[in-house]
């Protein structure tokens, strides 16, 4: 269903439909669904092209995105990454119309390419200015890919197929958390378009079945690179020379360090990042509560002597909300009881949405982590002063 994503478009112009820059399950979804929906109702010798605004290197961390493509059956390279077409050389050229979905404002390093915007589909606060030249659709519902599923189901019905259904319908009832309204994340629209796909294709997976298996999907991170691992779900914070990068990471603290050459990969992460110090925060659930643990690595002398070790990679283990025991990779140490400080919260430009960190992580240490970067930022501060 996806049209072909041949970056080439031998001088004529081309119609790009374009998401946002997490490209997560919605964006992804919306974008393929849109630009297949124009090409075959536009009635237009110019290609339409479903652009994802991701490298294509980064598309392996969403490993929902990946799940969801391979149950419908579209290989992976159909797809059409950013860095594979030139959207400001076709601006420039006068070749490029631009519609945006899950998107209604392009952000700065894109601005150039305003001029092309003819439509957008969104179901975010609406931040544009209005013109005449584009057609802005924007409504508060769950999902944008219901918006989009209107608009297939009321101009051209007969673009449906199963493969189309299977990917509007499981971003549906992903984006509205199984369409339970206690979520608050359904509306009647979201709930309405997803039994008009029910009813069409009654061979669609059974609503909660498919919630779930896309939801392990997003937490499953077993065929990840470490690298990968750290960056998928991701916070960094700095402070004077401090770069600190925190990654959540959903396996078990001892799972995750039975990788085969960890601290080489974790060393290796730091330099070609430029942080000094990673803290990768491991989250497993026992009986449906939430185990969270600690690896903590930095080359900087400073910011261990700071943390108070003198090995490059050290671990926490969080024992419940108020213990937590400390050491090295060869041996544990001392509990310690905590104090009333909180962790950092989920990581802002994270793939995991609605994930269990969304509220913040536990109170975990007697001198709190957070306290302790910013001391060793402000004594950075310090040195660097006159």
């Amino acid at each position: 269903m996806c049209p072909q994503a041949n970056s080439g478009d031998g001088g004529q112009g081309v119609h790009v439909v374009l998401g946002n820059e997490a490209c997560d399950m919605d964006s992804m979804v919306s974008v393929m669904a849109y630009a297949y929906f124009l090409s075959k109702t536009l009635g237009s010798s110019r290609p339409v092209l479903p652009l994802l605004n991701v490298p294509r290197s980064e598309f392996p961390l969403r490993t929902d995105n990946v799940f969801l493509l391979r149950q419908a059956g579209v290989p992976q390279e159909l797809l059409l990454f950013r860095e594979q077409l030139d959207l400001l050389q076709l601006q420039r050229d006068g070749r490029l119309t631009l519609t945006l979905v899950d998107l209604n404002v392009l952000p700065s390093s894109d601005r150039d390419l305003e001029g092309a915007v003819v439509e957008v589909i969104d179901h975010r606060l609406l931040e544009r200015e209005p013109s005449a030249s584009c057609l802005v659709t924007v409504e508060m519902v769950g999902s944008c890919t219901t918006l989009v599923t209107e608009r297939i189901l009321q101009k051209a019905p007969e673009v449906l197929d199963p493969q189309l259904a299977l990917l509007l319908y499981g971003t549906i009832v992903m984006d509205c958390v199984n369409m339970a309204p206690e979520a608050g994340k359904v509306t009647p629209k979201d709930s309405q378009y997803a039994a008009q796909l029910e009813a069409r294709f009654p061979g669609l997976p059974p609503r909660g079945a498919l919630f779930q298996s896309l939801q392990n999907a997003r937490f499953d991170v077993s065929g990840l690179s470490t690298e990968q691992m750290l960056l998928k779900d991701m916070k960094v914070l700095t402070g004077g020379e401090l770069q600190l990068a925190v990654s959540v990471i959903y396996l078990t603290l001892e799972v995750f360090l039975e990788r085969d050459k960890l601290e080489d990969d974790m060393s290796a992460f730091c330099v070609k990042h430029g942080y000094n110090m990673l803290l990768a925060m491991t989250i497993s659930f026992t009986d449906k509560q939430p185990f969270r643990q600690l690896a903590i690595f930095s080359h900087s002398a400073l910011c261990r002597e700071e943390v108070g070790t003198t090995d490059k990679c050290f671990y926490l283990f969080l024992l419940g909300v108020n213990k937590m025991a400390a050491g090295t990779r060869g041996g544990e140490g001392e509990e310690e009881e905590e104090e009333d400080t909180q962790f950092p919260p989920t990581p802002m430009n994270s793939l995991v949405e609605g994930c269990p960190l969304d509220n913040g992580l536990p109170r975990i240490s007697a001198q709190a982590l957070e306290e302790k970067f910013s001391k060793m930022s402000a004594r950075q501060e310090r040195a660097q002063s006159p």
